[in-house]
C-alpha cells in the first residue's frame, strides 16, 4: 500500500476546511457593524481582540466536524450548522449588550475581550456538539 494513501483525503478535508474558514471569517467581518480590518490598522486592541476570538470561535467547531465527521459532505454539514450558530450568538449579544459595539469602535478592550470569550464559549460548546 502507498504509505501516503491517505494524503489526498487530508489534503481534501485541509482544502475544504480551510476555504470553509476563509468563507465564514469573510462573511463575519461583512456583517459586524464595525470595519475590525481598519480598527485593527489602526491599533484598536478592542477590534483585534474581538476578532482573535471570533476566529478560535468558529475554527473549534470545524475541527470538531472534521474530526467527528464520516465523509466530507458531513463535514461541511456540520461546520455550516455550528458556524450559523455562531453568528446566532453574535445577534443575540448585540441585542443583550448593544454597547459592545460602541465599546469596540472607541477602542475600549473589555469589550473586545467580553465578544472574544463569547465566541471562544459558543465555539467549544459546539465543538462538544458535533460528535
Amino acid at each position: 500500500m502507498f504509505p501516503l494513501a491517505g494524503f489526498w483525503m487530508f489534503l481534501n478535508y485541509l482544502v475544504v476546511s480551510l476555504a470553509l474558514f476563509a468563507a465564514m471569517l469573510s462573511l463575519y467581518v461583512r456583517v459586524t457593524p464595525y470595519a475590525e480590518v481598519r480598527l485593527m490598522r489602526e491599533g484598536n486592541a478592542a477590534a483585534a481582540t474581538g476578532l482573535a476570538g471570533a476566529m478560535i470561535g468558529l475554527a473549534l467547531p470545524l475541527a470538531s466536524a472534521v474530526l467527528h465527521t464520516v465523509s466530507l459532505v458531513e463535514m461541511v454539514s456540520w461546520a455550516v450548522a455550528a458556524m450559523a450558530m455562531q453568528a446566532i450568538a453574535y445577534h443575540v449579544a448585540d441585542r443583550v449588550a448593544p454597547e459592545l459595539r460602541q465599546g469596540i469602535e472607541a477602542g475600549k478592550v473589555a469589550h473586545g475581550v467580553f465578544r472574544a470569550g463569547l465566541s471562544v464559549a459558543v465555539g467549544l460548546i459546539n465543538a462538544a456538539c458535533i460528535s
